[in-house]
């Protein structure tokens, strides 16, 4: 049984459970899925993320919580919040991200999930302030943040990127109530 913490007209969002282990392996071993990131991920370093968003769940209640469409509960990937403190003219802070395996693409599920995350931030999570972070080139993840209603407030250098010449800087915006 899928306990959705959140939910729309097509997905469910819920805290991780073990058969989302090897999909989710299966993405961080995905170069186009994992092209905006300094690399792809093994299956220890995709294991060691669902554990890591399974802790911050049960401190914080809030995750980048697992994607399911409500139709076939089929896991496709996840959406959500996480405390961020790397270092950066913007954190410590919240950040929203999502990350979905290429087969859900082009469908809007992430500016969906996106969108009921945001709407829930504040009365559901006490979040009064949410930003999101991608490298300059990953045009359509800005567009989600354009799309969602968060406003661009600055660029930056993240710290796992400095020196990575694919990706000169990233954007950040924000979303605050």
């Amino acid at each position: 049984m899928n306990n959705y913490i959140l939910k729309t007209e097509r997905l469910g969002l819920r805290n991780w459970k073990a058969s989302d282990i090897e999909p989710f392996i299966e993405m961080g071993k995905d170069p186009e899925v994992m092209q905006y990131f300094p690399s792809l991920l093994s299956g220890e370093e995709s294991r060691n993320l669902i554990q890591k968003l399974q802790n911050h769940f049960i401190l914080q209640r809030y995750c980048y919580f697992a994607v399911d469409i409500l139709e076939t509960s089929e896991f496709i990937g996840f959406t959500g919040f996480m405390n961020q403190t790397w270092e950066s003219k913007f954190t410590p802070c919240v950040d929203m991200g999502w990350r979905l395996k290429r087969s859900a693409w082009g469908k809007g599920y992430a500016t969906e999930a996106a969108k009921a995350c945001l709407e829930a931030a504040l009365p559901k999570f006490n979040l009064k302030e949410v930003y999101a972070f991608t490298p300059d080139k990953n045009i359509p993840s800005q567009k989600v943040m354009q799309k969602i209603g968060m406003k661009y407030t600055g660029d930056f250098q993240h710290p796992k990127l400095i020196g990575d010449d694919r990706f000169k800087y990233c954007v950040a915006y924000k979303k605050s109530w």
